[in-house]
């Protein structure tokens, strides 16, 4: 059923906004082109720009023919269905060709489309790499922005940011805490192309360190060990394996969203135990979620003592069991070689090893090597000692 069309007079007030501002109107048959008025201001356009359709309905195209889902395009973008679909019917009559062939629940691109897709996406590299050059040169010299995993930004990198600031005080960094930089597959999809469309000069990433095109440095290896809270603060002795069967799991889902998995089943056969099919986790959405619940007793984390630094020396967490478990992942300082032109992105991504290199020493993944050692080093002496 079609939408009732919109009053005369709405039309006429959307259409006097749009000639104003020299922008295209879509309605429910076209999208036509308003020139602006003449008010006596000049809107010059380039030859090549006169003829070319809105550039939202170019951008939904190649996203819907790149997936070739109208349903996966729209998450993508954050719309809904519907929008592609208006958009590339839009984009159908402007052009007087048909793009996408409609399928019961798909569709698949046409001749037409498929000869103009690949040098579409090169036209919007383009202008995203024209668009990255300008805001280069338009904003503050010292300005960063930064990505990174959400418990590594949070619980590592924010603590430490105010030495960054001392050491370049006209420094802006702009940091953001997604779980797009986990890995979930060996040579995933992250590329140049990836931090260009995000805006992002610099990523602290989770995962494989295999990213195409990038210039990638491995930050941090991980090492997980269990957590939990110590009643009334105080330290535990270390716990077997065993003992720590029967008590409650919890996990992180970041463990879980790459095929090589690191959570407790993993953990539990690296220190030599069958894993029982009646093994239970309590899982949560993220790293904060689970650590939170850790540092409010509800039972044992496997987590990377670097990142619990702060909760381990205040007492909110101890370390419950010597075994460290190596994980397949490590964290990586990632970005577009282009990227290290800029004196702010060189200079951040040497105080983040820097940073690694001083605490390496004081590391609590260091002390529980130390105490792992000096067990070993009793019982090595109580063996050789002679008997009374």
């Amino acid at each position: 059923m079609r939408k009732p069309a919109p009053s005369t007079q709405h039309q006429r007030q959307r259409d006097a906004i749009a000639a104003e501002q020299g922008v295209a109107v879509a309605d429910d048959n076209a999208v036509r082109a308003c020139p602006p008025q003449d008010d006596g201001r000049t809107w010059p356009l380039p030859t090549s720009a006169k003829r070319l359709p809105p550039l939202i309905a170019l951008s939904y195209f190649e996203a819907a023919a790149r997936t070739q889902s109208f349903a996966a395009a729209a998450k993508e973008l954050h719309v809904t269905p519907a929008a592609i679909s208006h958009q590339i019917k839009a984009l159908e009559e402007h052009l007087g060709v048909e793009l996408f062939v409609r399928h019961h629940r798909k569709v698949s691109l046409t001749p037409a489309a498929k000869a103009a897709l690949p040098t579409l996406q090169d036209g919007f590299s383009a202008l995203a790499e024209a668009v990255e050059q300008i805001r280069a040169h338009s904003e503050a010299r010292w300005v960063i922005t930064v990505c990174a995993e959400p418990l590594f930004a949070t619980k590592w990198l924010v603590p430490r940011l105010h030495r960054f600031y001392a050491r370049c005080p006209e420094a802006e960094v702009r940091l953001q805490a997604s779980l797009s930089s986990v890995d979930t597959a060996r040579g995933g999809p992250t590329g140049p192309t990836t931090f260009r469309r995000a805006g992002i000069d610099l990523a602290v990433r989770f995962g494989y360190g295999e990213y195409a095109e990038l210039d990638a440095r491995r930050l941090l290896a991980v090492s997980l060990v269990p957590v939990c809270s110590p009643p009334g603060g105080k330290a535990l002795p270390f716990a077997s394996p065993h003992a720590l069967l029967k008590q409650q799991l919890l996990s992180d889902s970041t463990a879980y969203r790459s095929p090589e998995r690191f959570g407790w089943p993993q953990w539990f056969q690296h220190a030599g135990i069958s894993v029982p099919a009646s093994l239970r986790e309590q899982r949560f959405g993220n790293g904060l979620l689970a650590l939170e619940a850790a540092v409010t007793g509800q039972g044992l984390l496997l987590a990377c003592p670097q990142l619990v630094q702060a909760e381990l020396q205040a007492g909110k967490l101890a370390i419950a069991s010597d075994v460290e478990m190596p994980c397949p992942f490590a964290y990586f300082v990632v970005c577009q070689p282009s990227a290290l032109d800029r004196p702010i992105v060189q200079a951040f991504r040497e105080w983040l090893f820097e940073e690694v290199e001083a605490e390496a020493l004081d590391s609590p993944l260091a002390s529980v090597s130390t105490t792992k050692q000096k067990k070993m080093t009793t019982r090595t002496r109580s063996s050789e000692s002679p008997r009374p």
